[in-house]
């Protein structure tokens, strides 16, 4: 499984930029909890010995398991559905051997590393309909164990993440505009559907985000509370932010403006206390790190190692797109952490394994 590399092939600007946007976030959390920032340090650590020690691991060799893989997640993904632990109105964390972790962010990482391999396998196939309706039926399966937890963010995450591993597989370009044909009115007759008072489509705490951010005056002081507070805090930070640790009473963390700040508004965090410039280094950290990721997608020795770095650099960007336009109000609250960022050993850990395949895949890169 470990192969001879060569030092000068290592993406070290890659674990450069992982590496300063995640002390950002250890800083940004111990700020906005000081109890949760060893946990977080921890995290960081686990996530690094593990990125590392993926890094020199043939991911081809790995690639092999890929059905056990699947069941894997689908079996965590059952756990979850029936032992699972619940927090704040959801069943998303398991406690196996005394270790709680949330499933449905293993299964992002598990999802496109059996997807890489599924369509390596078949990959002078994807443009029959067989072999396309395989991958749908098998993305079923979890994807609605995610969706019933309920966390309808992380369902959205993970189909964009299939969209593009389909994408990037070489999925014909016929069907490409078949499926847009249809989403657009779709997503705009559920949309219309979903906000009628008696919809049974989504749960109704999901409908009162969406309405919240269409009429944020009507719940400014439920719904749209948070959102609201995420702004003006961002906006408070002006040009260099209040400073580090502050403790001012009309602060997101000292004033209890938000519930949790350290988890899906930790950017409102950064905004208020580092200001544009803090906000803006964020935000040019996860551009840079999902730029090396499609770079090393681009030279890839195989299509299994091109779907594996697209797909990472698909989970930084996308959700970074997207926490940070929950935290502007740009979008309906989601409730997704933002990368490497937001407070969540899960999601930090495997992210990190992520990033450590796609160095894996670096290290083979075509000469």
């Amino acid at each position: 499984m470990l192969k001879q590399y060569h030092i000068r092939d290592f993406d070290f600007k890659l674990v450069f930029l992982v590496v300063a946007l995640t002390v950002i976030g250890i800083f940004a959390v111990g700020s906005a909890q000081e109890s949760s920032q060893s946990r977080q340090i921890a995290g960081f650590v686990l996530g690094f010995f593990l990125m590392a020690v993926l890094s020199l691991f043939d991911y081809s060799v790995i690639l092999r398991f890929y059905w056990i893989m699947y069941l894997i997640n689908i079996v965590l993904l059952i756990l979850v559905k029936e032992i699972g632990v619940e927090r704040g109105g959801a069943q998303r964390w398991v406690n196996i051997f005394g270790i709680q972790f949330q499933p449905s962010e293993t299964a992002k990482i598990l999802l496109l590393l059996f997807f890489a391999q599924f369509i390596m396998k078949h990959k002078d196939e994807m443009d029959s309909i067989k072999i396309i309706g395989m991958c749908i039926l098998l993305f079923i399966p979890p994807i609605a164990l995610i969706y019933k937890q309920p966390d309808m963010s992380t369902s959205i995450m993970v189909i964009l993440l299939f969209c593009v591993i389909l994408f990037v597989g070489g999925i014909s370009w016929k069907y490409i505009i078949m499926v847009i044909s249809v989403a657009v009115p779709a997503f705009i007759i559920a949309l219309t559907l979903v906000l009628q008072p008696d919809q049974e489509i989504i749960e109704s705490f999901q409908q009162k985000r969406i309405l919240a951010w269409l009429y944020p005056d009507e719940y400014a002081n439920a719904e749209a509370y948070q959102q609201n507070n995420s702004v003006i805090a961002i906006g408070s930070g002006m040009l260099y932010g209040k400073g580090y640790n502050n403790n001012e009473f009309s602060s997101v963390k000292s004033g209890n403006f938000i519930s949790e700040p350290q988890t899906d508004f930790i950017y409102a965090v950064i905004g208020e206390e580092f200001g544009f410039v803090g906000a803006c280094t964020v935000i040019v950290l996860l551009i840079l790190i999902a730029f090396e990721c499609i770079m090393v997608a681009r030279r890839a020795k195989d299509i299994a190692g091109t779907i594996i770095a697209a797909g990472v650099a698909s989970l930084v960007g996308f959700q970074g797109i997207i926490n940070i336009s929950v935290a502007t109000r740009v979008i309906p609250n989601t409730g997704i952490p933002l990368p490497f960022v937001s407070y969540g050993l899960t999601s930090l850990v495997s992210l990190y394994i992520g990033v450590g395949f796609v160095l894996n895949v670096r290290l083979q890169c075509k000469k």
